[in-house]
């Protein structure tokens, strides 16, 4: 009695079977990856008003807007959504401190308010998110704290930054039949 063991073109139609398959529910659910989607149409010209031109959370909110089609341009412009970033502000709080009162660990955070306006509509008026991280602080490794420090506050920026993204997208009808 002979066995019938599939061959190696089998196992790979049965793969790319699989993987088909599976691509297939994924896109069905409507999952997309982080970073991913897609700006209002009313977005897609977008001035970017600051008091704060070179903070870490603008040059990942303009990076995240250029990811995702938009141009970003350097003045307002007539039929342009204008996204105002009226505070950008970041720092660190300490949470909790030794018995010789020396600081253990601290809370780094970033605060950001925007509003969207296209043409003369609004669209948000003046929202404000936070983000906050925390890390243990040791004295003797100061200078490592402070990589650290600067690498959750750019983290917290990227992530505030698809935050006001998402925000954004979820306006998606109602932008669209503001759009020029």
């Amino acid at each position: 009695m002979q066995h019938f063991l599939p061959g190696p073109s089998c196992k790979r139609s049965v793969r790319a079977s699989l993987a088909l398959g599976l691509l297939s529910a994924i896109a069905g659910c409507g999952f997309h990856l982080q970073g991913g989607g897609t700006l209002p149409s009313a977005m897609m010209r977008t001035y970017v008003a600051t008091e704060r031109p070179h903070s870490e959370f603008l040059v990942s909110l303009t990076d995240v807007l250029r990811q995702r089609g938009a141009e970003v341009l350097d003045a307002a412009e007539p039929g342009a959504a204008v996204l105002d970033i009226s505070a950008d502000d970041t720092g660190q709080r300490v949470l909790s401190v030794s018995a010789r009162n020396i600081p253990r660990e601290y809370e780094v955070y970033y605060a950001v308010t925007f509003s969207l306006n296209v043409g003369t509509t609004n669209l948000i008026a003046g929202e404000t998110l936070v983000v906050t991280r925390a890390y243990t602080y040791d004295e003797t490794q100061v200078l490592a704290k402070a990589a650290e420090e600067q690498i959750l506050r750019s983290a917290l920026a990227e992530e505030l930054a698809r935050r006001v993204l998402q925000r954004i997208q979820s306006l998606g009808v109602t932008t669209a039949a503001i759009s020029p």
